[in-house]
């Protein structure tokens, strides 16, 4: 059995942007589509409703682009615990309203056991200091918390 690993909105929007300037971001995008690429097929990939309804916003040719790669990729449904469990999320990460979608993304992934989630939100998901607030929450809900990272610690 593979590793399972819940795709947040972040990867399908790095890997169909247009290339960056910024040689940072460049550096994620050439990471994130070597992820795609090469590591991709070790690992059974999901994603949520959330997604999907995240990557559908913008440019109407690139929100497409996004949905393209993300065809095929199973669905993790929205349950009265993952409802439970993003709630509290919100509550103890103290997460702004724009950012309350990431507590949503944590939850599905973690009330469905899915082993990473891969995100290149480093401030309110893949943060040092959210990530022990994450798993306290997740352990007193009954769930172990998916192993966040980046493509580049998933290689």
């Amino acid at each position: 059995m593979k590793p399972s690993v819940y795709i947040e909105t972040t990867i399908p929007s790095y890997l169909v942007a247009r290339p960056s300037r910024d040689i940072v971001l460049a550096g994620h995008q050439q990471v994130t589509n070597d992820w795609w690429q090469n590591s991709r097929p070790n690992h059974d990939l999901f994603i949520s409703q959330y997604v999907i309804t995240e990557v559908s916003r913008g440019e109407q040719s690139m929100a497409q682009k996004r949905l393209d790669v993300l065809q095929g990729i199973p669905l993790l449904p929205a349950t009265t615990e993952t409802e439970q469990l993003a709630r509290e999320l919100i509550r103890r990460l103290n997460l702004p309203e724009q950012a309350k979608t990431d507590a949503y993304h944590i939850a599905i992934a973690a009330v469905h056991g899915i082993d990473f989630l891969l995100t290149w939100n480093c401030t309110h998901i893949n943060n040092m200091h959210m990530q022990r607030r994450i798993e306290i929450a997740c352990q007193e809900a009954g769930y172990s918390a998916s192993v966040i990272g980046t493509p580049e610690e998933l290689i």
